[in-house]
């Protein structure tokens, strides 16, 4: 399965609470699509959230998001790493 980073923007001053909400979300659901998120971080200044998952393809990590609500804007392959 290939990695993704994904990018939600408008999420300004997210806390850590609403950020662990809204990835235990993604969690409870993600083996539907076989997606696995492995971690989110976030920018409660900028607004920037940013996921890493394993998963078929990109639209299956976007299925996931759409369905907990928080659609991404971008979602970007990785298919590189140390």
């Amino acid at each position: 399965m290939a990695k993704f980073m994904d990018i939600h923007r408008g999420m300004k001053d997210i806390t850590a609470a609403q950020l662990k909400e809204a990835h235990e979300a993604d969690l409870a659901i993600e083996n539907e699509e076989n997606v696995h998120f492995e971690r989110a971080w976030a920018d409660p200044a900028s607004g920037d959230v940013f996921c890493l998952s394993e998963a078929p393809s990109a639209e299956a990590v976007q299925r996931i998001h759409t369905r907990t609500g928080h659609t991404a804007d971008e979602i970007h392959p990785v298919p590189l790493s140390i």
